[in-house]
């Protein structure tokens, strides 16, 4: 499709882009936007409620996921697509518009654990591992948070200890996306020397798995519930030492992942709030209450303008933060601030849509309330909002307001 060329789209579609923003992307970036998105809405929106509702993962979406080749985003070679940073923000957009739990079963192999392993592994292990996480025939997990080091991650206290040709790992990791059903899951450890690492442990590397590797599935979730996140439990679980990453030497390598990683947490938020004021607006322009159209209304038409503006000015933040990730120009403070504004700004965008549908907004038939549940998990994850915030006054002050403690910890 040329350049600006805006094909066929509902009227509820042609409203979100108010300011042509279409016109802004390539043809290669509008063509795999378009086929993630059919492919949604043909695989993924018309069956998730029912396993959104039971808290099961849809185990049978993954090889059809695999067929659409996007595993991989912005890593080039090793079967990884190496799409444009636009592109791969479109991609999380387009998913999280489906539907959030899938959203992060995608960003947690694609970007968390194979951008780790693309920048922190050398060349052999690129090659050993990436092409099959490509082809999805092998899953990917990223185990970092810990029970009691959540947004505090590089106080981390799981260890690594150097054990003849293996490394022998001990501690517990919680809210691991995948961690229950992955083949390579990176677990971050404090090394014998204090310097935190990168680990892939291979959890089906043997009939009877890995020993002492232990994930049990979360349960008792309200948001994201059609995505297993595990509580890991590592006692004495050997890893072969070519399987510690090469390129990770402190935490500072494990923030080079998240800072790379972070700006697609924006594009998910924008997935969520344009979802959501889209079925809004539909449902406004069908719903009659006193003889006419609900969107007839002064009080709706204030909350859709309004949600259109937030929703048209995340857009443009998107796309100008993903340029500069294209460029290499953007900067950890930069994806911060986009994804402190788009998370609250898509809380409060998803919260009116629910508000507009009435009664109908907590039925999961209609969507919004899966959309309403999820954003709270977007809203925490990758970062509080509040630590966000922090990373940006740091960057804007020159003072960091987020720890009284010295920067001793590697």
């Amino acid at each position: 499709m040329p350049r600006g060329v805006v094909a066929s789209r509902s009227v509820t579609e042609q409203s979100t882009d108010f300011y042509a923003i279409e016109e802004l992307l390539g043809p290669a970036e509008i063509e795999i936007r378009d086929r993630v998105r059919a492919f949604c809405e043909k695989e993924v929106t018309p069956r998730i409620n029912d396993y959104w509702e039971r808290a099961e993962f849809p185990h049978l979406l993954v090889p059809k996921i695999a067929e659409l080749g996007i595993s991989g985003g912005t890593i080039e070679g090793y079967g990884s697509p190496g799409m444009s940073a636009v592109a791969a923000g479109l991609v999380a957009a387009e998913w999280a518009r489906a539907d959030g739990s899938i959203g992060t079963f995608y960003g947690v192999h694609s970007f968390l654990a194979m951008q780790s392993i693309a920048l922190l592994g050398n060349e052999e292990q690129r090659e050993r591992w990436l092409p099959e996480m490509a082809r999805m025939e092998k899953i990917g997990a990223f185990g970092l948070t810990e029970p009691q080091h959540g947004s505090d991650a590089v106080g981390l206290e799981t260890s690594a200890r150097l054990d003849g040709d293996s490394y022998v790992l001990n501690g517990q990791k919680k809210w691991i996306g995948n961690g229950s059903i992955a083949d390579y899951v990176i677990i971050w450890a404090r090394g014998e020397d204090g310097a935190v690492g990168g680990y892939v442990v291979e959890t089906k590397s043997a009939d009877a798995g890995t020993p002492g590797y232990e994930a049990t599935v979360m349960t008792g979730k309200t948001a994201l519930r059609a995505v297993w996140q595990a509580e890991i439990t590592l006692s004495d679980v050997r890893v072969p030492v070519e399987n510690k990453l090469a390129e990770c030497h402190s935490f500072k390598d494990v923030s080079r992942v998240l800072d790379r990683t972070r700006y697609t947490v924006a594009w998910r938020a924008l997935g969520l709030a344009t979802a959501s004021y889209e079925l809004a607006l539909a449902h406004a322009l069908r719903r009659e209450q006193f003889g006419q159209p609900i969107a007839g209304y002064q009080l709706v038409q204030d909350k859709l303008a309004r949600m259109l503006a937030e929703i048209t000015s995340m857009q443009l933040m998107c796309w100008r933060l993903s340029t500069l990730a294209d460029a290499g120009r953007m900067t950890a403070a930069m994806a911060s601030l986009a994804k402190m504004n788009h998370a609250a700004k898509a809380r409060a965008i998803v919260a009116d849509a629910r508000d507009i549908l009435g009664g109908d907004g907590i039925l999961l038939d209609n969507h919004v309330a899966r959309h309403h549940a999820d954003m709270e998990a977007i809203f925490t994850f990758e970062g509080t909002d509040s630590v966000q915030a922090l990373i940006v006054g740091r960057e804007i002050t020159g003072l960091s307001a987020i720890s009284g403690r010295k920067p001793s910890r590697s």
